[in-house]
C-alpha cells in the first residue's frame, strides 16, 4: 500500500529521526507529499512540486498555468512557504545538503555534537556594529548585517529566506557551535503574496515561518538565539484575514513549549506581544541581555502616552474644574516622560526583566561565553505543544 509510506514518514519524523528531501526534478501527486513530510525541503530552480500537473489541471478544471507558476522552485520560495531552500542547481543543493547534515549531533542525547568543531571569526568586525544598526529606532537596517557581525563567517543558512521576510531565520555557527538564529528584519520588505510589509513587524507569514524553525531547532536539538527588535504584531482588516491570531498564537505556543536552550538578545525595541513571540523573559530564556539602547515596554512611548493622556484628559474634562490647554500639554509632557523613562532598559534591568546590559560590539564574545554555559547539560524531555490553531 502507497499509503504506508506517507505513514511511515510521518512517524519517523515523530520519531525525532531526521528526514532531508532535495527536490532536483519534478514530484508529482502522491510524491509530492514525501518531500513535504520531511524536515527539510531543498529545492532547484526549474524542478516542480504540485499534486497534478499543467496538463491535468487544464483538464480537470480549464485552468491554464505553467509549471513554475503551478509548483515551481520559486513559486513554493516566495510565495506557498512550502520550500525551506531555493537553490540555482544541483551541485548548489548539495553542498547546501551538506552543510545542513554537518549540524546535526551525532546522537539525539549526545553531550559531545554541541562542542564546538572548526571555529571561524565573523565575517565583519564586531567593532563595525556601530557603523551598521541604527540605535534610535526610527531608521531601517539590514539584520544580516548584525548577524554577520555575530557569527562565525560563511556558516549561515538562511532558512525560508524569501518568506516571511520581516523574521530572518537561519542555521549557523559561534566559534564553531552550531545554533538556530530567530530574529527581528528591520527592513521594509516587498513580497509577492503579501506586497509591502514594513520591517521590524510580524505577519502571518513571518510567525509561521519563525514557528517552524523553532520546531526544526528542537527536532535537532539546537540552540536558538532570539534578536529583538521588535514593535509588535501586524495589525487591520488584511492582517486579521490572512489569520494574524492564529499564527501568533502557533509562534508563541513553540516558544513556550521549546525545550532547547534559548538565549534572547535585546538589540532595539522590545514591545508587546513582540515581545512574548520574541522570548522575552516570561517564556525562560536561559539569559536575556540587552543593548544600552533597547527599548522594552508594552507598546512604544509615543502611541502609549497619547493613548494615556486622552484617558486622563477626559476624566479631567467630566470633574467640575476644565482643565486649560497648558494644563493639558503639561500632563501629556509628563505622561510621555514618565513613560519614556520607564522603556529605558535600565530600567527593566533594575527589576529584572534582563540580566545585563552588554555593549554592541560585545554581543559576539558574550554569546560564546552562555552558548558555553547552556550547552552542558544535553536538554532533556521531548518537545510537545499544545493545541495548534490552522
Amino acid at each position: 500500500d502507497f499509503g504506508r509510506i506517507f505513514r511511515n514518514n510521518s512517524v519517523i519524523s515523530a520519531a525525532g529521526i531526521p528526514q532531508f528531501a532535495a527536490i532536483m526534478g519534478n514530484c508529482v501527486a502522491g510524491g509530492a507529499y514525501l518531500p513535504v513530510l520531511c524536515d527539510k525541503i531543498l529545492m532547484t530552480k526549474g524542478s516542480g512540486l504540485y499534486l497534478a500537473g499543467p496538463s491535468l489541471v487544464k483538464a480537470a478544471i480549464g485552468q491554464i498555468v505553467d509549471q513554475e507558476e503551478l509548483g515551481g522552485a520559486q513559486m513554493h520560495a516566495e510565495i506557498s512557504g512550502t520550500v525551506d531552500f531555493y537553490e540555482k542547481d544541483d551541485p548548489s543543493c548539495l553542498k547546501r545538503l551538506r552543510s545542513l547534515i554537518a549540524l546535526l549531533p551525532e546522537a539525539k542525547e549526545s553531550e559531545a555534537a554541541r562542542a564546538p568543531r572548526e571555529t571561524a571569526r565573523p565575517a565583519k568586525n564586531p567593532d563595525s556594529v556601530y557603523d551598521l544598526v541604527s540605535f534610535d529606532g526610527q531608521k531601517q537596517y539590514d539584520m544580516r548585517d548584525l548577524l554577520a557581525t555575530v557569527v562565525d563567517a560563511n556558516s549561515i543558512d538562511e532558512y525560508k529566506a524569501d518568506y516571511g521576510k520581516t523574521i530572518v531565520t537561519a542555521y549557523a555557527r559561534v566559534d564553531g557551535r552550531p545554533v538556530g538564529i530567530v530574529a527581528n528584519q528591520r527592513l521594509q520588505a516587498r513580497t509577492k503574496k503579501e506586497g509591502i510589509q514594513m520591517g521590524g513587524v510580524i505577519y502571518s507569514d513571518s510567525a509561521d515561518k519563525a514557528a517552524r524553525f523553532i520546531m526544526d531547532c528542537n527536532q535537532t536539538r539546537l540552540p536558538i538565539i532570539f534578536l529583538q527588535d521588535v514593535t509588535g504584531f501586524m495589525v487591520g482588516r488584511h492582517a486579521e484575514e490572512s489569520g494574524i491570531i492564529r499564527s501568533g498564537a502557533k509562534l508563541v505556543n513553540d516558544v513556550s513549549n521549546s525545550v532547547v536552550p534559548k538565549i534572547t538578545v535585546v538589540v532595539g525595541g522590545s514591545f508587546g506581544a513582540g515581545n512574548y513571540a520574541m522570548c522575552g523573559k516570561a517564556y525562560d530564556p536561559r539569559f536575556i541581555v540587552a543593548w544600552p539602547t533597547a527599548r522594552y515596554a508594552v507598546m512604544g512611548a509615543a502611541q502609549a502616552s497619547d493613548t494615556v493622556f486622552a484617558i486622563l484628559a477626559r476624566a479631567r474634562e467630566r470633574g467640575d474644574k476644565k482643565a486649560t490647554q497648558d494644563e493639558l500639554e503639561e500632563l501629556r509632557t509628563r505622561v510621555k516622560q514618565s513613560y519614556e523613562d520607564q522603556t529605558d532598559i535600565r530600567y527593566g534591568a533594575a527589576r529584572g526583566w534582563v540580566d545585563s546590559i552588554i555593549q554592541p560590539h560585545e554581543t559576539r564574545d558574550i554569546l560564546v561565553q552562555l552558548l558555553q554555559y547552556v550547552s552542558r547539560p544535553t536538554p532533556k524531555g521531548h518537545f510537545h505543544t499544545g493545541v495548534i490553531q490552522v
